[in-house]
Order: C-alpha cells, then structure tokens, then sequence
C-alpha cells in the first residue's frame, strides 16, 4: 500500500485547477521516480502473467495513453503496480494543444471532460524521455507506445505523420498503438472510415514489416477507437484490422455523447467524456469487436473502469486487459491493486 494514502492527497489536488492538479502531479512524479520517495505512492505489482499478441504482460492491468503524453513518468507510474504502461499520444512535431481551459471534472458522475488536443513535446523529446526509464522495464513492465498526427497536418497527409510516428519509435517500444480516435484533432475520426483506415492500415503494416526486418525484431501495433461507433461500423474496423493483420485493438477513446451528464456543470464543454459514464459504450464496441473478430484477437479494453467490478465487466465484455486513467484520478494508486487482485481472481472465468 502506497505510505500516502490517496485520501489525504486528492482534496487539495481537486482544490486546483485540473490541469494545474495534473502538471503539478506528473512533476512531482518525474522529479521523485526511482529515489526513496517513491514509497509514498508505491504498489505491488500483482503477479497474473498474460501471453498476448507475443508479449507477456505482468498482470492485465496497464495505463491508458494520454495522461502522461511526453512520456516523463514511466517510472514513476509502473512503481503503482501497472503491469503494462502506454504513454503519448506524441505527434512528429511539438504542439501546444488546444487553448485553456482545456480539463473539466465532473465529480457527480465520476468523469472529465478534456479537449487537450495532443499537446506534447514532439517525437525527439518523447524518445529522449522514454530512453531514460529504467525500472519499469527491467522489472518486466510492458511499454505501449501512442501514435498521432500533428494538428497542422491535413488529413489527406495523416498517414506521413503515422509513418513517421512508427518508424521513430518502433526501436523503443514493446508495442505500438495508432490512435485515430481523439474527438480532440480537427477531422481525425475520419480515418476510422472505411477507405480512409484501409489505406492507412495497409501503409503502416507495410512499413511496419520493413522495420521489423531492419530491427529483427516484431513490434506488435495496436489501433486505438472511438465508442461513438455503431455496430456497422465497428464491423468495416474489425475486417480491417484482419485484412491489414493488426496484431490488436485498443477499445475505447474518450465519448463525444452526453445524455449520461446533462445538466451537470461542464456537462456542455467540448471535448472527450471520460470516467464512469463511458462504461456501458465501450463495453458495448468491445463486445461488438468480440463477435466481430472471434476468441483469438487481442482486446484492451480502456473506458469507465472505476473499480474492480468495472474490470470484471470489460473482460466478461470480451477485453483480455484493461487499461486505466480516470479511474486513477478519483481513486488514487490503490485502485491499480484493487483491479489488478480482482482481475486475478477472475482470471478462470474468462474466455
């Protein structure tokens, strides 16, 4: 158990601004990972060891992308227990994001609304971040990698800054996650149609297999969704993915609906809907991916976990691990166990 409980902590980080509460808290992360201090927010990692798409991950519990986008706290964070991390979304070039305020929380129903718009530090600084983590990976933590496209970027020019994204941080990463499913970059969603998501799956696998050969080694590369998906469309995705031979899906991004937050304060900001009420919609894409594309392909299943129960509820959906980030902010590093011992347990009723 982390020596800080969480409890003592979070009053004063909701009495901030939240993208003040999440700068102060990933600083104070990088400047502490890997000394004594660490204690304050440490774990242990559960040991439930999971074969997928040619990895081993420690346990079924990662961090979803987007909370720590420069890949600053690798460390920092596999210290909570995770058994895999994924970190960015960097694009090729550095980019501010969108104009503050930009982070809403939504206490009542457990959920933030963000519009952050990819804001890091661009693919140099990213790779310069992730090279210096070290405990996490010697401790056999697995490193996801989050791709995207530079706002400026038009959309018809995407799969350059993909291309480029892959070949940059393919000698780094365990695996790689496309992301084309912000609501945050002007267009993006697009790609998840079907002629666009064909051409760019069928350019990144192309060079994908040309990386492998030059690094003689395989990086898996996983596609991150939407869950404002209908069951049509996640069907076109799922045969895209065959097709192309994806080696995985990440389900889901953060919601652009919301009926399960009217009337709350923030409830009409722009933005990604993210936390408790995103639940029932990703699982709901997730079991649609399940039927879609049978027992083998692998599934992680990010959206709403607040608790254990909820992760029990993703892998009965059809996810084979799970991934956090809301979670962590109303709960604090003891949910990370508390996931982790459940999905343990349950482990021999899954599929």
């Amino acid at each position: 158990m982390p020596l800080m409980p969480y409890a003592l902590t979070r009053p004063f980080l909701f009495g901030l601004d939240a993208e003040a509460a999440h700068d102060l808290t990933l600083g104070t992360l990088a400047r502490l990972q890997n000394t004594p201090a660490q204690c304050l927010w440490q774990g242990p990692r559960i040991a439930d060891p999971l074969e997928l798409a040619g990895l081993t991950f420690p346990n079924r519990v990662g961090l979803a992308a987007g909370l720590d986008k420069n890949g600053r706290c690798i460390d920092g964070l596999g210290a909570m227990g995770f058994g895999f991390i994924e970190v960015g979304t960097v694009t090729p070039l550095p980019q501010p994001g969108n104009p503050k305020p930009r982070i809403f929380r939504l206490p009542q129903a457990q959920a933030l609304i963000n519009r952050l718009g990819f804001n890091n530090g661009g693919l140099q600084a990213f790779i310069a971040n992730v090279q210096r983590a070290r405990s996490f990976r010697a401790a056999g933590g697995v490193l996801g990698l989050n791709i995207g496209k530079n706002a400026a970027t038009p959309i018809e020019r995407a799969a350059d800054d993909y291309l480029l994204g892959l070949e940059s941080v393919y000698p780094y990463a365990d695996y790689v996650t496309v992301n084309i499913s912000s609501p945050n970059t002007k267009n993006l969603r697009e790609l998840q149609g079907d002629a666009a998501l064909d051409a760019l799956l069928g350019a990144l696998q192309a060079r994908r297999l040309q990386l492998q050969k030059a690094h003689r080694r395989p990086v898996p590369m996983f596609l991150k969704i939407a869950p404002d998906l209908d069951e049509a469309q996640v069907g076109v995705i799922a045969d895209t993915l065959q097709r192309h031979r994806i080696d995985g899906v990440v389900a889901t991004n953060t919601t652009l609906a919301r009926s399960a937050v009217q009337g709350l304060p923030h409830a009409d900001e722009a933005g990604g809907l993210s936390g408790a009420p995103v639940l029932e919609a990703s699982n709901r894409v997730i079991g649609q991916l399940r039927s879609a594309l049978g027992k083998g392909f692998p599934i992680i299943g990010v959206g709403g976990v607040m608790s254990a129960a909820d992760a029990r509820a993703k892998l009965e959906a059809g996810a084979d691990l799970v991934q956090i980030y809301t979670g962590l902010i109303y709960k604090g590093p003891g949910l990370v166990g508390e996931v982790a011992r459940a999905l343990q347990r349950h482990g021999g009723k899954t599929r």
